[in-house]
């Protein structure tokens, strides 16, 4: 899975069926910050490693929805991403994520979502 971070890459990726491909744009050791209602800022979710990462894609791509990148800018060695998902029952989520690349993967991602309640 030597697949290098392009703003083609990632839109490929997050709107395909299966999380391996979105896995294999993170590096080994990399960091996911998530921000929601659950994981206030003050106390983000934190998980460290492809291992940690791999889980929750994989909980996110069992499920019945939709993932469309929406936004992606580039600049230099950091980008940033808008996603919009669905669920089948109509249910949206929104995502913003901040990341920086080493070496073509990546390196630290902090997201904000966002879900309809």
């Amino acid at each position: 899975m030597g697949t290098a971070f392009t703003t083609e890459t990632l839109r490929r990726s997050i709107e395909g069926d299966t999380a391996a491909h979105l896995l294999s744009l993170y590096a080994d050791d990399a960091e996911l910050r998530v921000v929601d209602r659950n994981s206030q800022p003050s106390n983000p979710r934190v998980l460290h490693g492809r291992g940690e990462i791999a889980e929750v894609l994989q909980d996110v791509y069992s499920r019945d929805m939709t993932h469309k990148v929406e936004h992606c800018v580039v600049d230099g060695d950091n980008a940033a991403f808008s996603e919009s998902c669905q669920y089948a029952d109509g249910m949206r989520v929104l995502s913003e994520s901040m990341i920086t690349l080493r070496d073509g993967k990546i390196a630290e991602q902090i997201m904000i979502q966002a879900w309809d309640e």
